[in-house]
This record gives structure tokens, C-alpha cells and sequence, in this order.
């Protein structure tokens, strides 16, 4: 949700006020693990307080991952940096639902209220074949 998207404020309604938004443009590469199909750019619009929720999410999982990189150094026992790489591969995935479960509810809604779903849609789609085993 950073790296080489362009950062703003957007103007919303109060009730849909949001800090932050990201926009991805049309035949843009992107090398931070965002969707980017080539088609029409849009804004996604987050709230800070989603943002700091997955950020914190994945700061944890982070010193985590250090933890297990520790493990090995000191040569741990396989099993236990195995049942310590399952809770991380656990902490992803709720992390990733999270990110799939406010994509659906706000990024995918504004596109239907703006008519523009179909574009979503695709996009949705590409991401999760490159998500999903």
C-alpha cells in the first residue's frame, strides 16, 4: 500500500474522509507488489486508522520473521523454527484478510457507486491468481 504510488489527500464527504490514497496508472510496472493491469488509473482510499492497523500487523510479523532468522543462527531445533514459520504463514494470511476484506468492502464499493467495476473486478482477479496457490 506505498512504495511508488503517488501519496495524497482526496477530498471525501466526512463520513468517507480518508488520509491516504494510492493510485495506480495506466501501463505502469509496479515493483511493490501492487495490482496493475494496464488499464484506467483510480484511487484507493484508506483511513489511517486501517493503514496503522495493517502496518502494526506487519511489523510484528517482521520481528517475528527476525526471531526465526535468530533461531536458525543459533541452531534451533527444526520443529521448533517449523511451528514458529507456520505461525508467521498464519499471521500473513490474516493480514492478507484483512487487506482482501477492506479491499471488497471499500474499494470495490466505490467503484460500483462510480460505475467503474468492472475495471476493479479485473484487477481483483489478476491479484489473487498471483495470491492464491
Amino acid at each position: 500500500m506505498n512504495g511508488s504510488n503517488r501519496l495524497g489527500k482526496k477530498s471525501l464527504p466526512t463520513s468517507q474522509q480518508a488520509e491516504h490514497s494510492h493510485y495506480h496508472d495506466k501501463d505502469h510496472e509496479h515493483t511493490d507488489g501492487t495490482h496493475g493491469t494496464g488499464d484506467l488509473a483510480h484511487p484507493h482510499i484508506h483511513s489511517e486508522e486501517s493503514l496503522r492497523r495493517i502496518v502494526n500487523r506487519l511489523s510484528r510479523i517482521e520481528g517475528h520473521v527476525r526471531g526465526i532468522k535468530a533461531m536458525v543462527e543459533q541452531n534451533s531445533p527444526c520443529p521448533d523454527v517449523l511451528l514458529q514459520i507456520a505461525a508467521v504463514r498464519g499471521a500473513l494470511d490474516r493480514v492478507a484478510r484483512i487487506v482482501l476484506d477492506e479491499h471488497l468492502t471499500e474499494c470495490i464499493g466505490r467503484a460500483a457507486q462510480e460505475g467503474n467495476i468492472d475495471v476493479e473486478i479485473k484487477q481483483l482477479k489478476a491479484a489473487l491468481d498471483r495470491f492464491l496457490p
